[in-house]
This record gives C-alpha cells, sequence and structure tokens, in this order.
C-alpha cells in the first residue's frame, strides 16, 4: 500500500499553503536507518508466524502478522490473538492493562543505540507513539505513557539523547490517523477498515498536533516519520493544520525530512513497506521492513522467517543502488534487549559495512542498477567512480559490461582488481580467494578520463 497518492479531502479554495519539503543531502548520503518498534505490544510480544504463502485475504487481519498491531487483532472475537490473550492473562485483562506489567529494566539506551550505530545506521527513529496510542515519552497530553505507567521512564528521552551522544541523526515515527485509545470504533478487519475506523475531528486532530508539536519542541528530530495518514480535521489552513506544524518544524530543523503519508499534497521522500522496487526510482525513496515479518517483536518467529546477515547485506545493496535508503527494523524485547538472532544478523552487517561502506555511504545511482543477465550485482556511483557490488562473490567472476571495461577497479582493501578481456569488449573482474565466502564484494571503478 502506497500513501503518497491519499491526499485528501479537496479543500478548494481553503487549501492551505505548505512549505517546500526537498529531501536533505544528508538523509540522502545516509543510505542506512534502523526502525525500532518498541511499545506497549512488546509485552505479550506475539502474533501469527504465516505459513509459506501466507493466509486467505479475509484473515489477513484477524491473523494480522505484525505483533504492533496486537491491540487491534485482540479484539477481534475468535482470532488466534484473541484466544491466546485469554489463555496467558485471563478474560478479565485488557490490553491497557498490559501497561502496568511493562518493565523495561533491561533497556540501556546508550548500549542499545551503539548496536544500531555499529550496525552501521546512520539515523534511528524509534516508535513515539504507535496505532494504540501508548505514548514512549513524558507527555502532557495522557497519562497513558511510559512514564506515568509500567517502565516509569522517558523512553523517547533516552534514546534521544543516546542517538545524539552517539554522532547519528535522530527521528520520530508517530501514529497519526490511528489512536485506538481515545476512540470507540470497531476492530479494523479490512483495508477498507483502515481509513473508516478513524477519527477525524477537529479535538483530535488537535490531540494529534500537540502531540507532533511536544515531539519536534523536545528533540528537534532530523526526520518526522509519519504512518497512515493524519485526521483531516487536521488539514486545513489553521494553526494546529499540518502545513502550520510543518511550517514550524522547518523552523526549528531546516535540514528535516519528512515522508509521504500524511494525507496532503505535500511530502518528501516516498515509503515502500515490504516492497520489491525494480529498478531506479527519480524521487529519493525509502524501503522499510522489518528484520522478521512483524516490526514489533513476535516471539512466534525464528529463523525461517527472519532475514540472515547475507540477505540484510543484499537487500542494503539492492535498495541502495535504486536511489533508496533502507530504514530496517530492530524489535527489542519488552525489557529492552535485542534479540539474538536479528543481532547477528545487524553485527553481520555492520562489519560488511565498515569494509565495504565506501560503496553504499554518499553515493547516488548509477545509469542503471544491475543487470538483467550475467552475474548478480547492484551498480552504486560517486562522481568518476561506479561500484559494483557483487552479490555472488562464490561464483570468482565478476563479468563487467563494455562501458565499465576502461576504468581502474580496486576493492575495498586498495588492492587492483584482476582483469580478463572478453571478446564482447567486456571484462571479467577475477574475485580473490578471501571474498569468496562473503555475502558481497565491492570493487570500485575510477573511470578513466
Amino acid at each position: 500500500m502506497n500513501f503518497e497518492t491519499r491526499t485528501g479531502p479537496d479543500l478548494g479554495d481553503a487549501a492551505p499553503v505548505y512549505p517546500a519539503a526537498t529531501v536533505p543531502e544528508w538523509y540522502r548520503d545516509a543510505k542506512l536507518g534502523f526502525f525500532v518498534h518498541w511499545g506497549l505490544y512488546s509485552v505479550p510480544a506475539w502474533a501469527p508466524a504465516h505459513p509459506p504463502g501466507g493466509v486467505p485475504a479475509e484473515d489477513a487481519y484477524a491473523h494480522h502478522q505484525y505483533a504492533e498491531w496486537y491491540a487491534n487483532t485482540v479484539r477481534i472475537p475468535g482470532s488466534p490473538t484473541w484466544r491466546r490473550h485469554q489463555e496467558i492473562y485471563g478474560p478479565g485483562c485488557s490490553y491497557e492493562d498490559l501497561a502496568d506489567r511493562w518493565d523495561a529494566g533491561g533497556f540501556d539506551a546508550d548500549a542499545f543505540v551503539g548496536e544500531l550505530v555499529g550496525a552501521g545506521a546512520r539515523y534511528v527513529v524509534p516508535t513515539t507513539k504507535h496505532h494504540d496510542g501508548f505514548c514512549l515519552w513524558d507527555t502532557a497530553t495522557t497519562t497513558f505513557n511510559a512514564a506515568r505507567r509500567g517502565p516509569r521512564r522517558d523512553l523517547i528521552g533516552e534514546f534521544h539523547d543516546a542517538t545524539r551522544r552517539a554522532g547519528a541523526r535522530f527521528g520520530v515515527y508517530y501514529s497519526g490517523a490511528l489512536d485506538w485509545h481515545v476512540g470507540d470504533f470497531p476492530p479494523i478487519e479490512s483495508d477498507t477498515d483502515l481509513f473508516r475506523f478513524r477519527r477525524h475531528d477537529d479535538a483530535f486532530a488537535r490531540y494529534a498536533a500537540a502531540q507532533l508539536e511536544e515531539l519536534v519542541t523536545r528533540f528537534r528530530p532530523d526526520v518526522l516519520w509519519n504512518d497512515i495518514e493524519w485526521p483531516d480535521g487536521g488539514k486545513g489552513a489553521h494553526e494546529h493544520g499540518l502545513a502550520a506544524l510543518f511550517r514550524r518544524y522547518f523552523e526549528a530543523v531546516p535540514d528535516g525530512a519528512i515522508n509521504d503519508r500524511w494525507g496532503v499534497p505535500r511530502h518528501g521522500y516516498l515509503t515502500r513497506e515490504y516492497t520489491h522496487v525494480e529498478g531506479v526510482l527519480d524521487t529519493p525513496w525509502e524501503s522499510t521492513r522489518g528484520l522478521g515479518y512483524s516490526f514489533g517483536y513476535n516471539q512466534a518467529e525464528d529463523a525461517t522467517h527472519s532475514l540472515s546477515g547475507a540477505a540484510l547485506i543484499r537487500l542494503l545493496a539492492d535498495v541502495v543502488s535504486k536511489n533508496g535508503n533502507l530504514l530496517i527494523n530492530v524489535g527489542p524485547r519488552a525489557d529492552g534487549s535485542i534479540p539474538d538472532l536479528q543481532l547477528a544478523a545487524m553485527r553481520e552487517l555492520g562489519a560488511w559495512l565498515r569494509r565495504d561502506g565506501d560503496a553504499v555511504y554518499g553515493t547516488r545511482p548509477w545509469v542503471r542498477a544491475a543487470e538483467e543477465t550475467g552475474a548478480p550485482r547492484a551498480y552504486t556511483a560517486r562522481p568518476g567512480i561506479v561500484n559494483v557490488i557483487a552479490l555472488d562473490p562464490a561464483a570468482g567472476l565478476l563479468d563487467l559490461p563494455v562501458d565499465l571495461a576502461e576504468g581502474t577497479a580496486r576493492w575495498a582493501d586498495g588492492s587492483l582488481a584482476g582483469f580478463e578481456r572478453r571478446a564482447d569488449g567486456g571484462v571479467d573482474v577475477v574475485i580473490p580467494d578471501a571474498l569468496r565466502g562473503d555475502a558481497a564484494a565491492a570493487v570500485s571503478i575510477t573511470m578513466n578520463p
């Protein structure tokens, strides 16, 4: 589901004037960010793990595989989540009651962010409030927050401070249109319900605006990552409308970045969730997904549901070659610890980036992302340099096309790459034995003038 085309309602002559929202160069250079889906849903930490091929469309919401949607699926009578909740917590326990069971005692913000930065993150985006309405910062707008319940800590404040200390950019995820805690709609059971069962009234629009304003004032986030639109009551030309909120945000953070999920005719970069993009996009975009098939930690998932380190490296290379950033998600346990399966993949990615990061960070797309035939690879570029990321080093050879045959090729350690000329005018690069067991290996080609 793509959101950049959802820009209603049409306000005609009453439509506000939006400030420019260009995608800043720092964001385009960053290439890799980490989402952190951690919240009240991390207490049950459960969703049905789908079998190969998924589930029938009519069961998609009752069997929702996003653990962060627990507050919705638990309200669908007879759903696997509903049945499990009765067994574990009893019929008298509501989702909101779980707030007092949330113990975040194992969370060390500096250690946690250190793992993200060690994995190569240039920006970090934790969830400040998901669709369940539970806020992870000390907000004046509601007592349903982590400073007053459960952890009794300002978790976003801790994330922010640790991220700034680590030298990375800080962003915030905010659920603008959905807040199940302050609504009385039935559970969402279809894509149509997703947009039908939501508040659009002025009071809720002011509530959302006040929360977003708090986040901007306190944290000066480099990224505003909104999800699933904004209440229509907050899309007009008033001071609590999005146009005014954007104006004040860019005044506070001139090089800030916004995404495309606001439901208004102004956005920054495009988002693509669990989606494969075929070729280079002209517009900067961001691929996002969990390391597994859920963003929030799902204890029902195992290695068969989760990206390996090798798959994660190849995903990053593919996304960057197509003018995108990768916002990969880590879902910690309720106590704030990162599950070993996720941590292993993250650390493998970080080790690869420490060697081959020059083929990723600060690059732009080449004239094409890859080749239709030959050894799998991804292209990135800098002025005068084309990087070729071999995605199957075990093949031993990387066949370069004619338009790269006259350059000087070097591996990350500076050693010259061996060329073998082909009859068609291209060359084969011999991949060193030491790299053939790796997930990927980058060779940089300096183009001769």
